[in-house]
Order: structure tokens, then sequence, then C-alpha cells
């Protein structure tokens, strides 16, 4: 008969797999939209009408003779 002898025993062997998956992270970024006006100032000439009154008196001079 044949001896038997014991098994030996190791530890176990991992043998990993691997396999990604994409998953979705919300992130949260703000948009501000905002309206501008730019103001200037520019020169604006304003005449200002003046009213004189003048008298123009279309005689001949005054002769002696």
């Amino acid at each position: 008969m044949f001896n038997r002898s014991r098994p030996i025993t190791r530890p176990p062997k991992y043998v990993f797999h691997n396999e990604s998956i994409r998953r979705e992270i919300p992130i949260i970024q703000p948009v501000v939209h905002v309206n501008r006006l730019d103001v200037f100032d520019v020169p604006r000439v304003i005449y200002k009408p003046i009213r004189e009154r003048v008298v123009v008196e279309h005689r001949h001079p005054f002769h002696r003779w």
C-alpha cells in the first residue's frame, strides 16, 4: 500500500478582475450674467438765443447849405 502523505496547504491566491464604471458626481457651477451699462460724459453744446433790439435809422445825414 501506498503511504499517503498529508497535503500541503497554502494560503489562497487572489485573482482580481477589475472593471471600471463611470459614476457622475454633480458639480454645481453658478453662472452669473451681468448686464453692464457704461456711462460716458460727452460734451454737448447748447446755444441759448439772445434777442436784442437795435434801432437803425435810414435817413440821410443832415446837410447844411
